[in-house]
This record gives structure tokens, C-alpha cells and sequence, in this order.
């Protein structure tokens, strides 16, 4: 099986398309030329592709259908209190940073843990979640706690594990090792061989 990174094109493999990294915006690129939706989040558009590439079909793929938020809720500009319940169109507005910031204090900020748990917590009150960040909060001063950061963003789960693992090496030699893996087939998790990369 040849390992080298093939060409991006209707032709490629899903199992090629699916061991290979991609960046944002090849996939936006050949969603454009192939007739696809180019809009999401990475994931997402990743996604549609390979249902393309699976079936030939330019039709929306189930997560789009099923996403299709229900609620017209105006995060932006509603008046927000904490009885306001979270609803399947909630976004992170500067409307609701004010609100929490109001509430919470100025050290109030979004951070991972919290928004997926606002993003899963439909139907909850944002008393709720103030209760749910000040818990977060605690568990992040916590010196073993580690921040998860999600499988869209490899790129700066490479960086932190090679610099964690090679605390004499800089950023600049962590990106050329990035680079190096992100051609290769496979996981693109940091491991101790890809100083063997060339």
C-alpha cells in the first residue's frame, strides 16, 4: 500500500481519503468543485465528503438533516436572565458573554468543556449553567487537570505533545515534524518514532 499522500480528487479512495490529513480548506475546496456543501465545521464537512465518496450522492448527509435547529431564538440580542432556557440554536454571542460576565464575574470566559456542555444541555436554565461553569472552573485550577482539545484541532494536539515530550526542541521544530506526519497514513497523535520522520 503506497503511504505517500495522494491527490485530493472524486477519484480517491474513502479509505485513502479517511487515513490522510486534510486541511480545512482542501475540503471546502473540493466540495466547490464537486458540486457539494462546503459550510460546517471540519468534521462535518469531512463527513459529506466521504458519504460522497461512499455513495456517489451529493444529497445532505443524516447529520444535516437531524441538526436543522428547531428554535428561532435570538442569542444576540434577547434579554437573557437566569431562567432563560438553553435552546437547539444557542450560539456563544457577546450577548451571552456580557450575560455570564454579569453573573459570574469578569474572570468569566468560554472555554471547551463548557460549551459542549451548553451545546448538550438543551432544555436546561442558564442558572444551570453558571452552576456547570463555576464546577468546570474549580476543575481546571486542579494542577493535574489537562485540557481536552477536540479531534478537529490535531494540529495543536501534535503541538502540545511533542513539546510536552520534547521540552528542548521549540515550536518551529514541532511544525516541521508536523508537517512530516500530516503526509503520512494514519493517526496523526504525536508519538516518539516521528523523530525518525524525514
Amino acid at each position: 500500500m503506497d503511504d505517500k499522500r495522494p491527490k485530493l480528487d472524486k477519484n480517491i479512495s474513502p479509505r485513502d481519503f479517511k487515513d490522510f490529513y486534510w486541511l480545512k480548506k482542501e475540503l471546502v475546496s473540493f466540495c466547490k468543485e464537486n458540486n457539494l456543501k462546503s459550510s460546517g465545521g471540519k468534521i462535518e464537512i469531512a463527513n459529506r465528503i466521504i458519504h460522497f465518496l461512499e455513495t456517489g450522492k451529493r444529497t445532505k448527509n443524516v447529520k444535516d438533516k437531524i441538526d436543522k435547529p428547531i428554535s428561532n431564538f435570538d442569542w444576540n440580542c434577547a434579554r437573557l436572565n437566569l431562567e432563560t432556557k438553553i435552546t437547539d440554536n444557542y450560539k456563544n454571542t457577546e450577548n451571552v458573554r456580557a450575560f455570564f460576565t454579569s453573573e459570574i464575574g469578569k474572570h468569566f470566559k468560554f472555554n471547551v468543556l463548557f460549551m459542549n456542555w451548553m451545546k448538550q444541555n438543551i432544555g436546561k436554565t442558564l442558572h444551570d449553567a453558571i452552576i456547570e461553569w463555576n464546577r468546570i472552573n474549580l476543575i481546571k485550577k486542579d494542577k493535574n487537570f489537562k485540557s481536552e482539545i477536540g479531534i478537529q484541532f490535531e494540529y495543536n494536539s501534535y503541538m502540545r505533545d511533542f513539546l510536552k515530550d520534547n521540552p528542548n526542541m521549540t515550536a518551529n521544530d514541532a511544525r516541521k515534524y508536523w508537517k512530516l506526519k500530516r503526509e503520512t497514513r494514519g493517526s496523526k497523535k504525536y508519538t516518539k518514532e516521528d523523530l525518525q520522520l524525514k
